[in-house]
């Protein structure tokens, strides 16, 4: 299911009455979807329940991946037979495919990484430096594991492909859609005209607002997603949300904040 998280449950009930029983069905979708702040793999649950439902997911920029370069990626199923099984379909030359028993962990981190590149890209927009940047995505992959593990993920999980890995490439890439949404919020643009010029989904934009009511429902503080969701529903500037991200109060490392 190569779908938008968007228009996942959509196209799912339209494909549903022609998958044979017992066929998985694996998501490419690195978001949440709106309204219920289900995972893909739960949609898939709901949409076609006995269904083994599962998750493909790491650092995987479809350009590279599509010229043959190097990647790794990590498919995510509760069978861990099963997902051997599906590990050996998605292999293919230089493309690894390594398996995993947290799908909570490795969807929670495609999605919210998304919303960590776009405060990235906000900084790339407004000038800050490598040390600002390097300062979020480390910041920002304490926020990923801080929600993920609230809701049941393993912390080992958001320190691999499916987090860091995943969080580091989308984050500095060119090529991230997300990225280039801050970069473009960064530099004065409104959200909606950056939305409107774009051919792509860039899934952050949605899936910050989930994050945000799961934060909310959770108690987590994720004070990066919460400056990117003001930039981009609240009415604040990229340089306001910085402003807010410096100001907050910078307990111990390895405690939320």
């Amino acid at each position: 299911m190569g779908v938008p998280s968007h228009g996942f449950r959509t196209v799912l009930d339209e494909v549903a009455k022609s998958i044979r029983d017992g066929v998985s069905v694996i998501s490419l979708a690195k978001g949440l979807e709106e309204g219920t702040l289900l995972r893909m793999t739960e949609v898939i649950a709901e949409v076609l329940p006995g269904h083994p439902a599962g998750v493909l997911t790491g650092p995987n920029l479809a350009k590279e991946i599509l010229a043959g370069e190097a990647a790794a990626s990590v498919i995510a199923m509760d069978d861990h037979s099963l997902a051997g099984k599906i590990q050996d379909v998605f292999r293919s030359g230089l493309f690894r495919v390594y398996t995993n028993h947290d799908v909570i962990g490795c969807e929670i981190g495609g999605a919210l990484k998304n919303v960590i590149a776009i405060a990235s890209g906000m900084g790339d927009g407004v000038g800050v430096g490598d040390n600002t940047r390097a300062a979020v995505i480390t910041r920002g992959l304490a926020e990923l594991t801080r929600l993920g593990v609230a809701m049941g993920a393993e912390a080992q999980t958001l320190y691999g492909l499916a987090g860091m890995g995943d969080l580091v490439a989308t984050c500095i890439s060119p090529q991230s859609r997300n990225r280039f949404v801050g970069e473009e919020l960064g530099k004065g643009r409104p959200i909606a005209e950056i939305i409107d010029d774009m051919h792509m989904v860039a899934e952050g934009v949605k899936t910050c607002r989930v994050v945000i009511e799961l934060a909310d429902r959770y108690g987590i503080e994720l004070p990066i997603a919460r400056e990117v969701y003001g930039a981009v529903y609240g009415g604040r500037t990229a340089r306001q949300a910085y402003r807010g991200l410096i100001r907050t109060r910078a307990g111990a490392e390895h405690e939320p904040g």
